[in-house]
């Protein structure tokens, strides 16, 4: 039965992503998300998960990428470097994190889909009550309310201090299913939506 990651001790080896992990090709760099920490460091604490289902979105060439219509004042924070939050609000009601990625005026970004809670469970519990510990971070806009992000925390630089990622000297090989993207009518062809096949957390639709 899998299980979600146990929590951090004090004496795990844990990497910070650095800016080149980020300004690398999308596919590549989603892939490689699965199983890396999110680490944000609140208003309310400290929290943590790890990653397990990812979607990736490319540029002027992917109908679904927010970039496709060129460049706005919503989504010029993919046109920048890699390495930086976007956040999006959707149907009125929720917030979505994407990684930037690539290089300077190659909009590209990876979208989180869901992940396993490590720290700061009681913060969760408290930003999602009544949802099931499988439910925190199962889906962008469940993840973002059970760590309290918005739109206000767009554009920061994960290479920083308060939202990024790592990796520990706990992470196992993972076990990685790839399929079409969920909730979207254009770009339904591309197999950009990847996660761990073990992980009770991945969100919509499994492959066979």
């Amino acid at each position: 039965m899998p299980k979600f990651a146990a929590k951090s001790g004090a004496l795990e080896s844990k990497i910070k992503l650095g800016r080149g992990f980020y300004e690398r090709p999308t596919l590549d760099v989603s892939r490689e998300l699965l199983g890396k920490f999110i680490v944000y460091n609140s208003p309310d604490g400290r929290m943590s998960a790890r990653i397990v289902e990812v979607e990736a979105y490319i540029d002027d060439n992917d109908p679904a990428c927010h970039a496709a219509r060129g460049l706005t004042k919503r989504n010029q924070i993919m046109f920048g470097q890699g390495g930086f939050s976007y956040i999006y609000f959707i149907y009125g009601m929720h917030n979505c994190l994407n990684f930037v990625t690539e290089t300077k005026n190659k909009a590209a970004a990876v979208l989180l889909r869901a992940a396993e809670p490590d720290e700061g469970l009681d913060i969760m519990v408290q930003n999602s009550p009544g949802k099931k510990l499988t439910d925190f971070l199962r889906g962008p806009g469940r993840f973002c309310r059970a760590f309290g992000l918005t739109t206000q925390q767009s554009g920061l630089d994960l290479t920083k201090n308060k939202l990024y990622l790592e990796s520990r000297e706990s992470d196992k090989k993972i076990k990685i299913a790839r399929t079409t993207r969920i909730g979207i009518n254009v770009g339904t062809d591309k197999l950009w939506r990847f996660y761990d096949k073990e992980s009770l957390a991945v969100s919509g639709i499994r492959a066979r």
